[in-house]
């Protein structure tokens, strides 16, 4: 078909019809995907030690998939993931959970939306969370997170107790990440491939923000185009494709995950 006259709405109509059908989906399973997505996230700067969770929601209402406290990004498979409830009682799977998993469950209670729950402490974004200041959002890269990255200035201690969900799950509210003063983010996703490209971006983005903070003044970018990008580039579509070619790298490293 002729597109050299085509307006840009018709365009963008023309693409994402064309995503459907030309893109794949992955056949991985849940927990297949939350292994991959540790491994992903280690070699993309997510490592910290034993900081850090991820969890995905399971088929039995109030329960979810998350790591086993003790083992590091690099170390996880899609077998010595723990299924436990909203108590952190572990259902199936040796070990314990991370007792920070705690602020979890309230996100999924507020946010039934959410099926995907990423939170780390990745350099830059640390760095950039002792500077007290919100994540600003100014190159078209990272419009998947404009408008959508709550910031919680006062740091409430370690999350291990019932008052930090009650503050982090309120903060966020209903946007798909925040940045945590003097701690780390936390990505809010739909899905495990969403969670994943997030938790990626918004460690770019705070590189980003600190090199340009660096050399000067950050400028914004027009919210109304930084809205059609965010709405752009924000597909299931296009997150599972960039999902997939995340996983393809990391598979040349880390086949065992999916195990």
């Amino acid at each position: 078909m002729t597109t050299m006259t085509a307006t840009k709405n018709e365009l963008v109509q023309l693409a994402e019809a064309r995503m459907k059908t030309a893109l794949t989906t992955n056949s991985w399973t849940d927990r297949q995907k939350l292994a991959l997505t540790c491994r992903i996230l280690f070699e993309g700067g997510h490592d910290s030690g034993l900081a850090g969770q991820i969890t995905c929601r399971a088929e039995q209402a109030g329960t979810y998939y998350t790591q086993r406290l003790g083992l590091g990004f690099d170390e996880i498979s899609a077998e010595n993931l723990l299924l436990v409830d909203e108590d952190l009682n572990v259902l199936d799977g040796p070990g314990m959970a991370n007792p920070a998993n705690r602020f979890h469950s309230w996100v999924y209670r507020a946010r039934p939306d959410v099926n995907c729950i990423i939170h780390t402490h990745p350099l830059h974004i640390a760095a950039l969370s002792m500077l007290e200041v919100p994540l600003e959002v100014s190159h078209m890269d990272l419009c998947p997170l404009y408008g959508d990255v709550a910031f919680l200035k006062d740091w409430p201690g370690v999350p291990v107790g019932n008052e930090e969900g009650e503050i982090i799950s309120a903060a966020i509210g209903d946007k798909k990440a925040i940045l945590l003063s003097h701690h780390g983010q936390l990505i809010a996703g739909a899905t495990i491939e969403e969670a994943c490209v997030l938790a990626i971006l918004i460690e770019r983005a705070a590189k980003m923000q600190l090199l340009a903070m660096a050399a000067g003044e950050v400028k914004p970018i027009p919210e109304a185009l930084a809205r059609e990008a965010h709405d752009w580039i924000s597909k299931p579509k296009r997150h599972s494709a960039a999902f997939d070619y995340y996983s393809r790298r990391i598979l040349n490293q880390h086949n065992d995950c999916l195990l």
